[in-house]
């Protein structure tokens, strides 16, 4: 009898491989493919090539600049053996190797990667600070790949302080954070650091489109541009929502379409953008609020509205500063920005970029965003019609017969002077009284006085002035060398000899009092003037503030 039995099962298919993420399935294996970090490249490949090798790295940066990728990178270029197993340290790892691919495929015994955010006390760092001691199984140097290390504990910090300050030989630690800032410094004063630079949007498009044609697709190349840009310089968020878009895209007619792109990331159309900033600078507010209505309607978040007309203003500026154009924009948005560069003065700019960076911020607190939004774009195509701030200020001093359109009358002929004969000077004159008491303590003010002009301007409530007498009212305590100290300086300057008084009489305002008034009342005048009024309209928070050095308020 047979120990075995057919069952008459048929053989199984062989399970499909389980789909892989681009952004796993592109992760850089060389540093030849880490985009945008080529500076950190050369100074790694220069101290492995010089025996320079630190004994910590510190990566920092945003997330998805390839922090933990370029950590692995370094483990691989420093335990590589090559193809024949007798090569050493490279910048160039050759990835056949069972170093190379032990570390490729989180495998390898000597290459410890720890998440700091699920290990945070001080028994994890004591761990590894137990099994630095001992020396690596098979590579050459025993390594700690700690990610997210701002996570760590202040203890746990203080437990590894010196055994990174004087790890053993055969130890590297390599540290990735996207919070350098909560690193205590006696520990980055322990490594080597590197900060990786977000990925620039054409180096993301370029990227993008490689992996387009590797997966056999095709892609437009605005839809390639508006994915680079929404990643905000990650690579790996960049991939997600390419991968995200490959999923959304009707790959049966066309590929991935910048339509389909808008349409999956909620963007505002550049060409309804446009049309909305035409309409508001021509002042046409019904117009403005019915566009901004029918992108709503398609799903359109306010806030990205008045991003994409942000972003249209800041490219403006730069058009206008004479900055290249930006290859990835269309011919019709490089046009528009042009016309609008030539035609809008920084001034103006200025204005619509400050009064539209409000509105999205009152639009992201608001809880009515749709409503917000149209508040905020009311005021900008309001402000659009006014005059420019510096010229509003120039009709504002201007007295009311010499406005903007107000003809000047032609100057007199110049008349011709006899020839006067010269003469012996005349005597010198007597000193002059002052014709009032502001007047008297201004020339006290000019002489240098300035102790005693400080005590009649706050102090001194007049009665009477006849020179060379004053009183003073006596309702308010002045001090007695005050008026001695008057007296004299008087006679020294008119040179004639002043009685100054008290009497117990009320008197006048003190000097800073009636000045006060001065100014509260033109303070008032101008708040009031149809300008300032139209200005208040258009710029709700206007302040009226007094020029430095001036004592009237303007």
């Amino acid at each position: 009898m047979s120990d075995s039995f057919d069952l008459g099962e048929p053989p199984q298919p062989a399970k499909p491989d389980a789909y892989r993420v681009l952004a796993r399935k592109y992760r850089p294996q060389t540093f030849a493919q880490l985009i945008g970090q080529d500076a950190m490249v050369q100074t790694l490949g220069n101290a492995i090539k010089r025996d320079r090798l630190a004994h910590a790295f510190l990566m920092t940066g945003v997330r998805g600049v390839g922090k933990t990728s370029t950590a692995r990178l370094i483990a691989k270029a420093l335990n590589c053996i090559g193809p024949d197993e007798q090569g050493g340290p490279t910048i160039d790892p050759c990835g056949v190797c069972e170093p190379c691919r032990a570390i490729a495929e989180g495998r390898h015994i000597d290459v410890i990667e720890m998440d700091a955010a699920s290990h945070t006390g001080v028994d994890d760092v004591r761990e590894i600070i137990e099994a630095s001691r001992y020396a690596a199984v098979s590579a050459r140097f025993k390594i700690y790949i700690v990610d997210e290390v701002h996570m760590l504990s202040k203890n746990a910090f203080n437990a590894l302080l010196k055994t990174l300050e004087e790890p053993p030989a055969h130890v590297k630690f390599l540290f990735a954070t996207t919070e350098v800032n909560k690193v205590p410094i006696t520990v980055l004063s322990r490594c080597q650091r590197f900060d990786l630079r977000r990925i620039s949007a054409e180096m993301l498009a370029a990227h993008f489109a490689h992996v387009c044609e590797a997966e056999g697709l095709t892609a437009e190349p605005e839809a390639l541009a508006l994915i680079a840009r929404a990643a905000e310089g990650s690579a790996r968020d960049g991939l997600s929502i390419l991968d995200q878009a490959i999923a959304h895209a009707d790959l049966d007619g066309g590929g991935v379409s910048a339509e389909a792109v808008r349409q999956m990331l909620g963007l505002s159309d550049r060409g309804a953008v446009r049309d909305l900033l035409g309409l508001m600078l021509r002042g046409e507010a019904a117009d403005a609020l019915a566009l901004l209505r029918r992108q709503y309607d398609y799903g359109v978040d306010p806030q990205s509205v008045l991003r994409a007309l942000l972003e249209t203003v800041h490219g403006i500026t730069l058009v206008k500063v004479g900055t290249p154009p930006d290859a990835a924009q269309p011919l019709e948005e490089r046009e528009a920005r042009g016309e609008w560069a030539a035609a809008l003065g920084f001034p103006m700019l200025h204005r619509l970029w400050q009064l539209l960076l409000k509105g999205h911020d009152e639009v992201a607190r608001a809880a009515l965003p749709i409503e917000a939004a149209e508040m905020a774009l009311l005021r900008v195509v309001h402000a659009s019609t006014l005059p420019d701030p510096g010229e509003l200020a120039r009709q504002l001093t201007q007295s009311p017969g010499q406005g903007a359109g107000a003809v000047s009358a032609p100057a007199p002929a110049p008349v011709a002077a006899p020839v006067a004969v010269a003469a012996p000077p005349p005597p010198p004159a007597e000193p002059q009284m002052p014709e009032s008491f502001e007047a008297l303590v201004e020339r006290l003010d000019a002489d240098g006085e300035l102790l005693l002009v400080a005590r009649l301007r706050q102090g001194a409530r007049l009665v009477r002035y006849q020179p060379p007498e004053i009183v003073f009212s006596g309702s308010r305590p002045m001090a007695a060398d005050t008026l001695t100290d008057l007296a004299a300086v008087l006679k020294t300057m008119t040179k004639s000899a002043w009685r100054i008084t008290l009497d117990d009489v009320p008197g006048q305002p003190t000097l800073n009092e009636a000045q006060q008034v001065r100014d509260e009342a033109i303070k008032a005048a101008t708040w009031d003037s149809p300008m300032v009024r139209a200005a208040r309209e258009a710029f709700p928070e206007t302040e009226l503030v007094e020029w430095p050095g001036k004592r009237s308020m303007m």
